[in-house]
């Protein structure tokens, strides 16, 4: 029996805490709380603040995570088989230039067995679509030159190719440096603030619920037997258990204070930025450095094909 009521003793302890900010909270939901402690300005600016910052780094990642998806610009309405996919562009043109019949230029444009398939990215699909293009260009072919279009075709093919391992290189220096730092901020700096916001709230609700507590002559569980106290001993436990709480809310709310300048005063979320710019500036920086480097050759050869159509126009 007595084990028993020890028990209950126990239980009542740790459970009256937990059912007093619960019947302080549906009190002030209900508009039936007499009195809320109120929470200093700075404070409430604080939160303001970190919950804005929270949504920020929401909203970012929710696009800047398709950098995580290595097919986030490949299109939609191709097909594209396993053979297609089983050799780079530079190793298809590498096979193609020593061929020499037209089953070892097919054979170079089919993948071997244990191939690894190749990048899903609009600029490897753009590269193979022309290297095939060229190839049925230079099949149809008769002449004893080669085809200009098929030439250029070729050579855009491994240009293409190039921008996008570019591409490719720029997402995994985002993912590193920009959407791992953003997801730790988001995932754990945040939290702490939300679970240290958290605290402060628990406190506050246990501070109203004492001070509602003094002022209605007590507070029990529902069937618990008031206690048998004279009124000058209630008025002194009820003013001691008032100051607790309220040391409590203050050391909380202090603690919180701290939490939340440090998410806010934080430099990571501006360099992680910066390095997500470097990245893409060094992606289209790359990019522009290849396709200059195309430009002139595929203008001269269509400057050669138009001196060469007029020609063959001026001898009609």
């Amino acid at each position: 029996m007595d084990k028993v009521s020890a028990f209950g003793k126990n239980f009542s302890a740790s459970f009256t805490p937990f059912a007093a900010r619960t019947q302080q909270y549906v009190k002030e939901q209900l508009g039936q709380a007499e009195d809320k402690t109120q929470l200093p300005p700075d404070y409430i600016e604080l939160e303001k603040r970190v919950d804005a910052l929270k949504q920020v780094h929401q909203k970012m990642l929710q696009v800047t995570s398709q950098y995580s998806h290595e097919a986030y610009d490949y299109p939609a309405n191709i097909k594209e088989s396993f053979g297609d996919l089983g050799r780079t562009v530079s190793e298809k043109v590498h096979l193609l230039s020593t061929a020499t019949s037209p089953a070892e230029a097919q054979a170079a444009l089919t993948a071997p067995p244990s191939a690894k398939p190749q990048p899903k990215t609009f600029n490897h699909a753009i590269a193979r679509a022309s290297l095939a293009s060229s190839q049925l260009l230079q099949q149809q072919n008769s002449g004893t030159g080669e085809d200009p279009l098929a030439t250029a075709l070729e050579k855009y093919a491994l240009a293409s190719e190039r921008v996008g391992e570019a591409r490719l290189a720029q997402d995994s220096q985002i993912q590193s440096r920009f959407l791992a730092g953003w997801s730790t901020t988001l995932n754990t700096n945040l939290m702490f603030a939300t679970r240290a916001r958290k605290s402060v709230e628990n406190s506050r609700l246990m501070l109203d619920a004492a001070k509602a507590k003094a002022k209605n002559g007590g507070w029990k569980l529902p069937g618990q037997k008031p206690a048998d106290h004279d009124e000058g001993e209630a008025s002194e436990e009820a003013r001691v258990e008032i100051e607790q709480a309220e040391d409590e809310f203050v050391g909380q709310t202090e603690e919180a204070v701290g939490v939340m300048k440090n998410v806010l005063d934080t430099p990571e979320p501006l360099r992680n930025l910066a390095d997500l710019i470097a990245a893409q500036l060094e992606y289209h920086k790359k990019a522009y450095e290849i396709l200059s480097e195309l430009a002139p050759v595929v203008d001269g050869l269509q400057v050669e094909q138009e001196a060469s159509y007029r020609k063959s126009r001026e001898g009609q």
